[in-house]
C-alpha cells in the first residue's frame, strides 16, 4: 500500500512545494538559515551536520536565486518526471525522486572534499540536483530548443557542451561566490543515473541525430 502511494505521488509537485515554503521561510528566519546551509568545515569534524546536504538543497540565497532554480525546475523537473513514468510505468515517480536525491548527494561530495578546512566556505541551493534533472531530460530530448538566460536558442546538446565548459572553467577561475562544482557534479549524476536507470537511453540519444 505504502510502496503504491509513492509510486503514484507527483514527485515534481512536492519537490517544487517544499523548496519553495522552506525558502521564504528562512527568509526571514536567520537562524534556520545558518543551520540549514552546507557547511563542510562542519561536517567534517561533526558527522551529525551531515543533514546539512538534504537541508541546504532546499533553501536559497534570495529571492533571485529562488526563482532563477524554481523556473529552471518548473519547465524540467515537471517535464523529466512525466518522461519517466511514459518509460516505466508509476514506478517512474520513485525513479524521478531517486534522480533528485542522490544527484543531491553527489553534487555536493566534491565540495565537501575541496572545502573540508574552509571554516568561512557555505553553500545552499538546489542547483545541483536541477542540473541533473536538466541533463536526465537533455539525454531524452537532446534536440529540444534551449536557451541561455532565454535569449539565446540552441538545440539541447550543444547547450549541455557549452555548460560543462563553462562549470568547468568557472570552477578553476571564478570568484563570483557560486558553487559551479555543484553544477557540473549534478550533470554529471543526472548523466549516470539517467543511463543506470535506462540504459537504452544512450541508443535513443544517438537515434535522434
Amino acid at each position: 500500500m505504502i510502496l503504491e502511494y509513492l509510486y503514484a505521488t507527483p514527485v515534481a509537485s512536492v519537490i517544487f512545494a517544499i523548496t519553495i515554503a522552506t525558502s521564504i521561510y528562512v527568509f526571514s528566519n536567520p537562524h534556520m538559515y545558518r543551520t540549514m546551509m552546507l557547511h563542510p568545515y562542519s561536517i567534517h569534524r561533526d558527522k551529525t551536520k551531515v543533514y546539512t546536504i538534504f537541508t541546504s538543497g532546499i533553501i536559497h540565497a534570495d529571492w533571485g536565486h529562488l526563482l532563477f532554480n524554481m523556473f529552471t525546475f518548473y519547465f524540467f523537473g515537471f517535464a523529466l518526471e512525466h518522461l519517466f513514468v511514459l518509460a516505466n510505468g508509476s514506478i517512474g515517480h520513485l525513479y524521478f525522486a531517486l534522480l533528485y536525491i542522490i544527484s543531491l548527494i553527489l553534487s555536493d561530495i566534491p565540495t565537501i572534499v575541496q572545502q573540508k578546512n574552509n571554516v568561512g566556505y557555505n553553500s545552499l541551493g538546489a542547483s545541483g540536483a536541477i542540473s541533473a534533472v536538466l541533463f536526465s531530460y537533455i539525454l531524452f530530448q537532446p534536440k529540444a530548443m534551449l536557451g541561455i538566460f532565454m535569449i539565446i536558442p540552441m538545440p539541447a546538446y550543444v547547450f549541455a557542451v557549452l555548460y560543462i565548459i563553462y562549470c568547468i572553467w568557472a570552477s578553476r577561475n571564478s570568484n563570483d561566490r557560486i558553487n559551479h562544482d555543484a553544477h557540473l557534479f549534478g550533470a554529471l549524476s543526472g548523466l549516470l543515473i539517467t543511463i543506470l536507470l535506462h540504459p537504452w537511453i544512450i541508443r535513443h540519444f544517438i537515434e535522434q541525430f
